[in-house]
């Protein structure tokens, strides 16, 4: 059975098989989480990226990890919605991108992954909503990952996901 938790911290630096990038559809580097996997990673993953864009919200890619913590072997790139006040299908293209990423996950025998909260920087997606979604589109879909880490970059982010985590059980 898969596990699910929340913790607080830099997922560049996390003891997992893969990372989940909030990217954009160039697979090329931005900001936010985007730019701190790139800049871990070094200059190969934009190349890599490059070869595989675009990819359209909803949907994931795979490369190496090329020089994030050693543990880490890929990165999964995901493109999340941008937030339009939920009238443009936000929620269904944000749960595909978790459902997607486990998928890509499974496909390269990843057993620990760690997601950041997908389109709640630059793209505004509400980080309650957001956290929900996550946390309903994980626990829906079948997966050999043993390990799923919600990644939260500060301490009123990881309270938002483990609030959600919390409500979503049975």
């Amino acid at each position: 059975m898969t596990r699910i938790e929340v913790v607080q911290g830099d997922i560049t630096q996390l003891q997992v098989d893969a990372v989940v990038n909030a990217a954009n559809q160039s697979l090329t580097g931005g900001g936010g989480v985007d730019g701190a996997i790139h800049r871990a990673a070094g200059p190969r993953l934009a190349a890599a990226g490059r070869a595989l864009a675009p990819c359209p919200p909803g949907e994931a890619r795979t490369t190496p990890a090329f020089d994030l913590a050693p543990r880490i072997r890929h990165v999964i790139h995901t493109v999340g919605p941008v937030w339009h006040g939920g009238t443009r299908g936000e929620a269904a293209t944000l749960a595909s991108c978790y459902r997607e990423s486990l998928a890509a996950a499974d496909a390269v025998g990843a057993h620990t992954v760690a997601f950041p909260a997908i389109s709640t920087g630059i793209y505004g997606y509400p980080a309650h909503e957001a956290a929900r979604t996550a946390v309903t589109a994980l626990r829906s879909c079948p997966t050999a990952v043993e390990r799923i880490l919600l990644v939260a970059f500060d301490e009123a982010a990881r309270e938002v996901l483990a609030a959600a985590l919390e409500a979503g059980e049975d």
